[in-house]
């Protein structure tokens, strides 16, 4: 049976488009709302196609799609965009003009007609496109007031150029509307989960760590998954520079 990947970051939301893709002959590869970064079993048994549901963070389904087209091994795997709001999704168009773009009733049908592609679109990486800064992805706006934890030294280079009458302040002992978070290694964040739950009652919490192989046994889905443990949600994610990604949490309702 044809195999697809399914990225979805509500698995009780998932299961009637898993049981609608089964019922028409597909095998599901879905390994759960936790592990959608996982980018090995694309490379080692590439599917018919990746199947992106853009009802649920949407800006985390770009992401997706930004990796998938910017790495060479997998770029030729068919994209299919399912639903999601009609503004967001006419702005993943313009990036990726040559990707599929369907409802959950005509996903089938949009299915039976994809086939790898021979010279796919390779826009600049959408979550980290030049015209944007690190402020813009983050959420700086002018005036605001940042708290800095655990920072790097160079952080000034990483934030980059800021709004007007932006402060920064590092390690302050009050909550700030806006917090980053700087993570290193799995212990760490673990241990200081907790205190980032009581920060996030009133201010919005990014949790910053290295890319690729650069952070000790920090991945994308432990992050997440330790976050929901202690009732944070994400709901964002951006690439903030060459080294660092973020993932934007709240308070979960």
């Amino acid at each position: 049976m044809p195999r697809v990947r399914l990225f979805h970051w509500r698995a009780e939301e998932a299961r009637p488009l898993i049981a609608a893709l089964r019922a028409a002959g597909y095998t599901v590869d879905y390994p759960g709302d936790k592990a959608n970064g996982n980018w090995r079993s694309l490379r080692e048994t590439p599917p018919l196609a990746a199947v992106i549901d853009l009802t649920r963070l949407p800006s985390h389904g770009r992401y997706v799609a930004a990796e998938i087209r910017a790495t060479k091994s997998i770029r030729h795997i068919p994209i299919v965009f399912v639903d999601g709001d009609a503004e967001k999704v006419e702005r993943i168009r313009k990036e990726l003009p040559d990707a599929v773009y369907t409802s959950r009733s005509r996903l089938v049908s949009a299915l039976k007609r994809v086939k790898p592609l021979a010279d796919p679109v390779v826009p600049a990486r959408m979550m980290n496109r030049t015209d944007r800064t690190a402020a813009e992805k983050l959420g700086i706006k002018a005036g605001a007031r940042v708290a800095l934890i655990d920072a790097p030294p160079d952080y000034v280079r990483v934030l980059g150029k800021l709004p007007e009458d932006v402060a920064i302040e590092e390690d302050p002992e009050e909550t700030l509307p806006l917090t980053l978070w700087f993570v290193r290694e799995a212990d760490g964040y673990l241990a200081g989960l907790g205190r980032m739950r009581k920060h996030a009652l009133t201010s919005r919490i990014w949790i910053v760590y290295p890319k690729g192989r650069k952070a000790s046994g920090l991945t994308q889905s432990l992050i997440r998954e330790a976050a929901l443990a202690v009732g944070l949600v994400d709901y964002k994610v951006c690439s903030v520079n060459e080294v660092w990604t973020g993932l934007l949490f709240t308070r979960k309702k």
